[in-house]
């Protein structure tokens, strides 16, 4: 795994340097967008949407809507002189794990101890452990700040980033405010069927049967030839225009020859007249000799 964040946990003026990894990766299917007729890849373009234009990278910023249509450039150069903690994963306090909702993890990242800080670093994972609480905490990742929390799994702390409040919704559906009539012998019975399928959690149980049907029908395509090759009519334009060329170069070579030897044969005509011209001047010298 490849770091992606260094920095530290903050205790006061304690500090326990630390690297952030990645805890998840998404595994999704590789499917793109394709051209029926050719399978090329159907790519999409950063268009202006007000004179069409194509954008380059060099002329792009980032912008914030106001209401009434307006929109505040903002360079990169402003963005960076806002304020942002430094990088430290500040304690702000500390909560039992059975208070906090999951619906407030955003993503998880292991944390590392450098070699230096791996006794406090040990140290505070197992106070956590036994302590059953998990640690709140802001932290700066990707240029802004965000709240999270410190927990142990596999005696590894993984960060946990958190949503702000405004960021998680309140549900408001009709049947939250219905009188609905639950008998007390239904209950009991679902209760008893969820205790009677309860077990230790075993994720390898659960395989993903969408992803390995869909690998089948992809390899069963394979093996039945039913693939295009993206580039199947580039390389038959491409043979197309070498040949052409081939042809232009071949007849070139032909006129060339064809021109040599008509001027050879003329060249060798106009000697065959020369000598037969003078063999006749020769002929009538000889005949005025007395």
């Amino acid at each position: 795994m490849r770091a992606i964040w260094t920095g530290t946990i903050g205790f006061g003026s304690y500090a326990i340097p630390v690297k952030a990894y990645s805890a998840t990766e998404d595994r999704e299917l590789p499917l793109h967008q394709v051209h029926e007729a050719d399978g090329g890849r159907v790519r999409v373009k950063r268009v202006c949407e007000v004179d069409g234009a194509e954008v380059p990278p060099e002329q792009m910023v980032r912008g914030y809507a106001v209401p009434g249509g307006d929109v505040v450039l903002l360079s990169d150069h402003e963005l960076a002189s806002l304020p942002m903690p430094g990088r430290t994963i500040a304690i702000r306090g500390f909560a039992p794990l059975a208070d906090v909702d999951p619906i407030w993890f955003a993503k998880s990242y292991y944390l590392e101890p450098e070699p230096a800080g791996t006794k406090p670093y040990v140290l505070f994972s197992e106070a956590l452990q036994q302590s059953g609480r998990l640690a709140l905490v802001t932290v700066a990742l990707r240029r802004r700040e965000t709240l999270g929390a410190l927990r142990v799994r596999d005696q590894v702390i993984v960060l946990e980033t958190m949503r702000w409040p405004d960021e998680v919704r309140t549900p408001d559906f009709p049947f939250r405010h219905a009188d609905v009539d639950i008998r007390p012998g239904e209950l009991r019975r679902a209760v008893n069927l969820v205790e009677e399928l309860t077990g230790e959690f075993d994720p390898g149980r659960y395989p993903d049967r969408y992803r390995e049907a869909f690998q089948a029908l992809v390899q069963a395509k394979i093996d039945g030839a039913e693939v295009v090759q993206p580039t199947a009519a580039e390389q038959a334009e491409g043979v197309t225009r070498l040949l052409a060329a081939l042809q232009e170069t071949a007849s070139e070579a032909e006129d060339a020859r064809n021109a040599a030897v008509a001027k050879a044969k003329a060249a060798a005509s106009r000697a065959a007249k020369a000598r037969t011209t003078a063999k006749r001047a020769a002929g009538r010298g000889r005949a005025k000799t007395p």
